[in-house]
């Protein structure tokens, strides 16, 4: 049995940030972040665009960014959360600066801002196009000087530990938190890790699409282990597409080609060379994700295309490349010259902007859990996210939940009845064909059944297909050990699943969700 007095899952952004400023103010206490994978694998690492924050108050203002904020989220977003988020940015950048994060500055000193779909603004700080790998490089090295901070990599947690895994909570009504169940990937052996506070920072849920900017990892683990702990989850349905990734005829992780490239000036044509975006909304290239991703979709459903162009060809040379030398990089490798040629792209699963519901502080309806970063749903994204919204978030609510737990921590005394890891299965899988045939099939189903246009009928098909998944995999769990492969396999069940209840739910389309009738 190991103890910390906090325990972080997922090292991105939000996990980091936390991390960081409860080891800093506890220098007492210790801190234990664990990753199923490299400390540096995360989604945070393949940001591209940036941070939205008002720096120019001439021409911005809190109130322009906000307004954009709600635009983009259809009348779904939380008014209040959205205003506490944009008006506390400003304070959070001055902390990143603090620690050495460097964004791009103009030839006067200044920030040099940029302007994304949806925004009628410039406010995007940025670092050339890898602006998440910057900050996640940049926190990282700050964690590694903080001494009562441990970062355990390869560590997979299986399970949150409740009351129910308790026998003295039994038949209370308080659900609580005591940490969780950790698989060391190196020995094959599952730790009991007891905490007083848990942080859920595990990110997305790309990769229950065939074709995702996420990477590897994004296999929905929080959410799914927050909804066996029964804690509430809301707005899956919201699964934003981003709308240009990089056309790649392999499934898996896409690479994306920045939203800002559009907002720098790149236009959307089809094989026919012609201009679409005019026909779905005023604003033409530069209106919000869901409705970019849902003109191409429809475009390449009229044509049978399987993708449409991004012309970036008219722009001016120096400054693009000096912008952009990751994606223009990515371009070459695959023979694609973006000075002659134009890219191709497809929208691919992005972002979630549902998740665990948390309150202003990251707290969940379970005690002394919380949750931040792209699991959780906070109500700033409502139906859609804003660009550049995501690295934000994870920041304000990450000082939320530290500034909550600086207050909370001494009243959370140790549970005394936490069991160790009670092993089912017995056995090592004789196949792995059956979980990686299963994991493809699902994310199949999802691709077909529960994309950017959704129907009834397809959610039909899509949720007994799912039924069969759950059985097969369940009856898989209960026979075999644990392994990451077959945990994931298990969590995408599971998001697919409430991706599509909350899907069948939903009666109007708003934002990223449509349904045809």
């Amino acid at each position: 049995m190991i103890k910390h007095d906090f325990l972080i899952i997922g090292s991105g952004l939000a996990g980091l940030t936390y991390a960081l400023k409860v080891g800093k103010h506890f220098p007492e206490k210790q801190i234990a972040v664990v990753t199923k994978a490299a400390a540096s694998e995360s989604n945070t690492k393949y940001a591209q665009g940036g941070m939205a924050v008002v720096m120019d108050t001439v021409t911005d203002s809190y109130e322009q960014h906000i307004q954009d904020t709600l635009i983009a989220g259809d009348g779904l977003c939380d008014k209040d959360i959205v205003e506490m988020v944009v008006r506390e940015a400003p304070e959070r950048l001055k902390e990143l600066l603090n620690w050495g994060a460097d964004f791009d500055k103009n030839k006067l000193g200044d920030f040099d801002l940029g302007r994304e779909g949806g925004h009628s603004q410039n406010r995007i700080l940025h670092h050339k196009d890898i602006t998440g790998f910057e900050l996640e490089e940049t926190l990282l090295s700050q964690v590694d000087k903080c001494k009562n901070i441990s970062l355990f990599s390869h560590h997979f947690a299986v399970d949150l530990i409740t009351n129910h895994h308790v026998q003295a909570w039994k038949g209370r009504e308080n659900n609580k938190c005591f940490g969780a169940y950790v698989l060391d990937e190196k020995t094959g052996k599952i730790e009991t890790y007891r905490s007083k506070i848990t942080l859920l920072a595990s990110g997305g849920i790309g990769q229950v699409y065939q074709n995702t900017t996420n990477p590897e990892v994004a296999t929905g683990d929080g959410v799914a282990r927050a909804y066996r702990a029964k804690a509430r989850i809301q707005n899956m349905e919201f699964v934003q597409f981003h709308p240009t990734a990089l056309f790649d005829t392999k499934p898996g992780q896409t690479f994306l080609i920045s939203e800002a490239v559009r907002g720098f000036g790149a236009l959307l044509r089809n094989r026919q060379g012609e201009l679409f975006m005019e026909k779905y909304d005023e604003r033409k290239e530069l209106a919000s994700r869901d409705i970019v991703s849902r003109a191409i979709d429809s475009e390449l459903k009229k044509s049978g295309d399987d993708h449409v162009y991004l012309d970036c060809r008219h722009l001016e040379p120096k400054s693009f490349e000096n912008h952009f030398p990751n994606i223009i990089q990515k371009c070459k490798e695959l023979g694609v010259d973006w000075r002659q040629d134009m890219i191709p792209v497809v929208p691919a699963a992005h972002y979630l902007c549902g998740g665990v519901v948390t309150n202003e502080f990251g707290q969940t309806q379970i005690a002394n859990l919380y949750a931040c970063g792209e699991c959780a749903y906070t109500g700033l994204h409502g139906a859609n996210r804003l660009a550049s919204n995501s690295l934000l978030e994870a920041l304000i609510f990450a000082h939320r939940c530290y500034e909550k737990s600086v207050e909370e921590i001494d009243y959370h005394p140790e549970e005394a009845n936490v069991p160790d890891w009670s092993e089912e299965g017995t056995t090592n899988p004789k196949e792995l064909i059956l979980i990686t045939h299963n994991r493809k099939e699902v994310q199949a189903i999802m691709s077909n059944y529960v994309g950017i246009v959704r129907s009834d009928e397809r959610l039909n098909r899509a949720s007994n297909r799912l039924k069969v998944l759950y059985e097969e995999t369940e009856d898989l769990y209960r026979k075999t050990k644990i392994s990451p492969q077959l945990s994931e396999l298990r969590n995408l069940i599971t998001i697919a699943y409430l991706i599509v209840k909350q899907s069948q739910a939903r009666t109007e389309n708003r934002g990223g969700f449509y349904k045809e009738v």
